[in-house]
């Protein structure tokens, strides 16, 4: 094994085993080995010699700051909000469109949003659900594989990606693959447990020691909205105790989690009783048995039902069955802080054992009782079709991932749901849109596997109904704001009786009812029910950042703005919230609407 402290002897050893013909398979997300990626894609741009193809996902960014509000709120913060974390060589290139010619990169899954003007990812991207990522990585023979590893004890651990790379280093010991392995390990990597999640030094032929590793990236939690946890209690009805859960990306796990703690510790009841909306009844309660967890995404949400006890239901002497993650600095550092035993009840697998009942089907179907699939969508058709991946023009947002492999799941095991989260509404251009729509441009999951679909407005139930009940029911979760034009294609295309009328108990779905429901529960309902990396006054200006955002495109919005900066009464930390912004005292425009979104969204 060639260890070292200096990058550039690593990749002069990698280049010389490959001839300077390199297809590297490198780890979505967080197991990127950024130094060691950095050092091979500069060491190609300066020899045009050597090719470079990398196939990867999930590039990790900082955010780029694009407007002086965002600049001014972002910059100062950036290195406790997502951690000192370098940028990628390849990453900023590709957004300068200066990749040479002789490095080619392909993703399967996009960091959402981030990609969507940058033409050569755009024409690069390959569309595959993550069970499939290995076998299209396959047929490109990759001779080297790089990752971010834990150390311990002459031992490597996988960590955060044994996703695709179990399987890898799995083929290459039987034979199937044959590729050089460089790591490079890191301090602040959680060592985890797992089938083939811990490697030996035989496993590596070369090892990166940087003297001061680079700081991991950090992914800020959200704020949820009403409407988030909205949607979370709805949710939580669904998941039976003694069942297994499956949670997606995204703020949708906090909200799920959240909601789920509430109901195991009984305080869920009083605000479910209040719920304005009908939802017929569904499992409630403590969790006497407790949950199993398999989930290709290990959020902190999983993680803190584990933490709490309401994961608890072992298989093969784990709770949790996870393939990959990426989060929060206290996230990293709570798994690093846990006891040996207890992490190791938290197995990494590979996505083809978390996505996929291929491979010992008995056990896990044995395992999966009473699933429970959660995961978030753009868009949802009133024929029940799902979009969560791309746009009307064919632009990919992020990808498909492993959504259709737990709605497949779903329909394959035995009282298994798959529950697709979506809110009612959105703002595009300044323009309150409907998330429920007659027809999506864009079909993630087709809507002949149509299952359980939620807004903040409740639960539509589709699977096994009829297009007319289906429609019937995705009206019933509809903002009411759109339900008469929505009904009105249904009736034109014929698709729902003539005669038909939405009942008088589903118009009221209104931003303002949501409020008047769980407003009086706000202490149990907080913004961030996890913690938060921002400080008290970059909370608050949160969602005035959003207001400004969602207004600002139009001149209504804009004159809205204004005239709220005139009138009402302050924010009460109006004047901290400008002076951290630098607009104290300002009276431009920018200011004043700043002002005006902060009045908007006081309480």
């Amino acid at each position: 094994m060639l260890r070292d402290q200096d990058a550039k002897t690593i990749v002069s050893a990698i280049v010389e085993r490959t001839g300077g013909d390199i297809r590297l398979a490198l780890p979505l997300g967080l197991g990127k080995p950024v130094t060691l990626v950095n050092a091979l894609v500069q060491r190609a741009c300066d020899d045009p010699e050597i090719t470079l193809t990398i196939f990867t996902a999930l590039t990790l960014e900082r955010p780029k700051l694009e407007s002086e509000v965002q600049r001014r709120f972002l910059e100062p913060a950036m290195d406790r909000l997502f951690g000192a974390y370098p940028e990628l060589l390849y990453a900023l290139l590709l957004r300068d469109d200066a990749l040479p010619a002789n490095i080619k990169v392909n993703e399967f899954f996009l960091m959402a949003g981030r990609w969507l003007n940058v033409k050569s990812v755009q024409q690069s991207y390959i569309s595959a659900n993550y069970t499939h990522a290995r076998d299209v990585l396959v047929a490109q023979r990759p001779n080297v594989v790089m990752q971010l590893v834990a150390e311990q004890d002459g031992q490597f651990s996988l960590s955060c990606n044994t996703d695709i790379s179990t399987d890898l280093f799995r083929m290459r010991a039987q034979g199937k693959l044959d590729f050089l392995a460089a790591f490079e390990t890191n301090a602040q990597m959680p060592f985890m447990y797992g089938d083939d999640a811990v490697l030996g030094p035989d496993d590596a032929e070369m090892v990166l020691d940087r003297p001061e590793p680079f700081e991991l990236f950090s992914a800020p939690r959200r704020p949820l909205s009403e409407a988030d946890h909205a949607m979370g209690l709805h949710i939580s009805r669904l998941v039976p105790d003694g069942g297994t859960l499956q949670i997606g990306i995204g703020a949708l796990g906090d909200t799920v989690a959240h909601a789920l703690l509430l109901r195991d510790r009984g305080d869920a009841a009083a605000v479910q009783r209040d719920c304005p909306f009908s939802i017929a009844p569904a499992p409630g309660g403590r969790f006497e048995t407790g949950l199993y967890a398999v989930t290709e995404m290990l959020v902190n949400g999983i993680l803190a039902l584990f933490e709490e006890g309401v994961i608890r239901r072992e298989v093969d002497g784990s709770a949790i069955h996870a393939g990959f993650f990426v989060e929060t600095r206290d996230f990293y550092a709570r798994l690093r802080d846990m006891d040996s035993d207890q992490r190791a009840r938290i197995a990494m697998m590979p996505v083809s054992f978390t996505n996929a009942l291929y491979g010992d089907e008995a056990a896990k179907r044995a395992a999966r009782t009473d699933a429970r699939f959660i995961n978030g969508a753009m868009q949802v058709s009133a024929l029940g079709d799902v979009m969560s991946d791309s746009l009307a023009d064919g632009k990919v947002v992020s990808g498909v991932g492993g959504q259709f492999n737990f709605v497949e799941q779903a329909f394959a095991l035995d009282g298994a749901r798959a529950v697709i989260a979506v809110a009612a509404t959105r703002v595009s251009g300044g323009k309150l849109e409907s998330n429920i729509r007659w027809d999506v441009p864009t079909v993630s999951v087709p809507r002949h596997m149509r299952d359980i679909v939620i807004t903040e407005y409740g639960i539509a139930d589709l699977r096994g109904q009829s297009d007319a009940d289906v429609i019937a029911a995705l009206l019933q979760i509809t903002d009411s704001r759109f339900q008469e034009n929505l009904l009105g294609r249904a009736k034109k295309a014929g698709k729902i009786p003539k005669d038909y009328q939405i009942p008088q108990e589903y118009r009221r779905n209104l931003p303002e009812t949501i409020s008047q429901w769980l407003r009086p529960h706000h202490a149990i309902l907080p913004d961030f029910p996890f913690g938060s990396d921002f400080d008290e006054i970059e909370r608050i200006l949160l969602p005035a950042l959003a207001e400004l955002k969602d207004l600002s495109p139009t001149l209504v919005g804009k004159l809205r703005l204004l005239f709220s900066s005139f009138s009402g009464p302050a924010h009460p930390q109006e004047k901290a919230a400008m002076a951290r912004l630098g607009y104290d005292g300002d009276n431009s425009l920018t200011a004043r609407a700043l002002r005006g979104a902060l009045r908007r969204v006081a309480d």
